[in-house]
């Protein structure tokens, strides 16, 4: 048995993975995780923090778990109190030649490209590997398991949100701004009333039934 089998979901700590990689010699250790996988439209955002060893902010937990306004409470503390942090973006056009899969792992990646710090190890939310030759390993829940994958989860889904809200104002008949892009019936309707935006992921069902050849 494993040193990881020893340990529930519940009962591992917030820092139980990045604790362990640096036992095992890794210097830097990165959280990574996405926002933005399931919706209709609007790019998928990964986010990559590595944090001090002795990081500590109550309250901090898989973004999901968070209300909006305290997800925004949450990401300037991130970004003033981890090593680095680093934001990447795949688009609309990306996801649609690629699929979604693909296009989240190149946001991770690009992610992980703009951290300040080189990490030598990567936490990475979910169950498929980065093509990356850097030491990583996968976690499903990531978001609720691991401290740094949790704060990557909040910096991906506010800087998704924010994405999303300037997205409104150009296009408000769609409700970006309160949905973020999601399946909504509302959003559905409007896309089946006006048509698909060309912030509409077009390979998606619920946008490509709409798309005009």
């Amino acid at each position: 048995m494993s040193t990881l089998d020893l340990f529930s979901e519940t009962e591992v700590s917030n820092l139980y993975f990045e604790e362990l990689a640096r036992q095992r010699g890794a210097r830097f250790v990165a959280g990574i995780d996405e926002a933005g996988r399931g919706p209709l439209a609007g790019p998928v955002v990964a986010g990559a923090v590595i944090l001090p060893v002795d990081f500590s902010l109550p309250g901090l937990t898989d973004s999901k778990q968070l209300s909006e306004a305290k997800r925004e409470n949450f990401y300037p503390l991130i970004q003033q109190q981890t090593l680095a942090v680093g934001i990447g973006v795949a688009t609309v056009a990306e996801i649609d030649r690629l699929n979604i899969l693909q296009a989240t792992l190149l946001a991770m990646q690009r992610a992980i490209s703009r951290l300040a710090i080189e990490p030598d190890h990567l936490l990475i939310d979910g169950i498929t590997p980065l093509p990356v030759v850097t030491s990583q390993q996968t976690l499903k829940k990531g978001d609720s398991r691991s401290l740094s994958v949790a704060a990557a989860s909040v910096v991906a889904k506010v800087v998704r949100d924010r994405i999303m809200r300037s997205l409104d104002c150009q296009h408000p008949a769609y409700g970006f701004a309160k949905h973020k892009g999601y399946g909504t019936a509302q959003h559905r309707q409007v896309i089946a009333r006006q048509g698909p935006s060309r912030h509409h992921r077009q390979t998606f069902a619920g946008v490509r039934e709409h798309v005009e050849c």
